[in-house]
């Protein structure tokens, strides 16, 4: 490798650092290329040589760190339904599958991997518009499969519902993800255990298996009146 080639892998690394940084600390809207040009000490011209825009930039943060993530969702989901043999997975299982590539990030709480968690919980609750281009695209596959595993394991739930406790639970897991801002919330409530991974897992687990589970709603027509449960 020369050394101007490797200056250039430097510098784009540097820029990913910084905006990585800034995002968490601002928000994607607040953050300029200005500013994360000044903070990684580059000019506008290096960024987009590197990236070309704003977006791009964006893109390439989740891209080099959300894509292994979520390939480790699947191939642990994998390996649980080899060990299965063909039978349904428990829900408790298809969570963990969910989690564990989290936890094992968040062991290590100053690494950059885990200061993304933080940065991917922000986005979920915080949505721009190219966040919305982004994060579907990144969360297809992962979406696709582990419907497929919590259909098997319940095969009565209308198709819709599922959907809607899907929502419900990936939204859950982003604010979990944003750490200790979202936790700031309720901090009055004293929680214990607020920084240990292993212990919000463990209590996540089985309130997640409950909401999945839950009986189906009743749900009101139009005008009010009682209608039929979800179908």
């Amino acid at each position: 490798m020369t050394e101007s080639t490797s200056q250039a892998l430097d510098t784009r690394a540097s820029i990913l650092r910084t905006a990585e940084a800034l995002f968490i600390e601002h928000g994607y809207a607040a953050t300029s290329l200005r500013l994360i040009t000044a903070k990684a000490k580059v000019n506008l011209a290096a960024v987009n040589y590197h990236f070309g825009s704003k977006q791009a930039l964006i893109r390439e943060v989740f891209e080099r760190r959300l894509g292994p993530l979520n390939a480790a969702r699947i191939a642990y989901l994998d390996r649980l339904e080899a060990a299965a043999g063909g039978r349904s997975l428990a829900i408790e299982q298809i969570i963990e599958a969910i989690l564990a590539p989290d936890l094992n990030v968040s062991r290590e709480p100053l690494a950059r991997d885990s200061i993304f968690l933080r940065l991917l919980g922000r986005a979920f609750s915080e949505p721009g518009g190219s966040l919305r281009e982004i994060l579907p695209g990144q969360y297809r596959q992962v979406v696709i499969r582990f419907k497929q595993a919590l259909t098997r394991s319940l095969p009565d739930m209308p198709d819709q519902e599922l959907t809607w406790r899907m929502h419900f639970m990936f939204g859950t897991l982003s604010y979990i993800m944003a750490g200790n801002d979202a936790l700031k919330l309720i901090a009055t409530c004293n929680l214990e255990d607020a920084d240990d991974a292993e212990a919000i897992m463990r209590r996540l687990i089985p309130f997640l298996a409950a909401g999945l589970r839950a009986p189906l709603p009743l749900l009101q027509t139009r005008h009010g009146q009682p209608g039929q449960r979800a179908a």
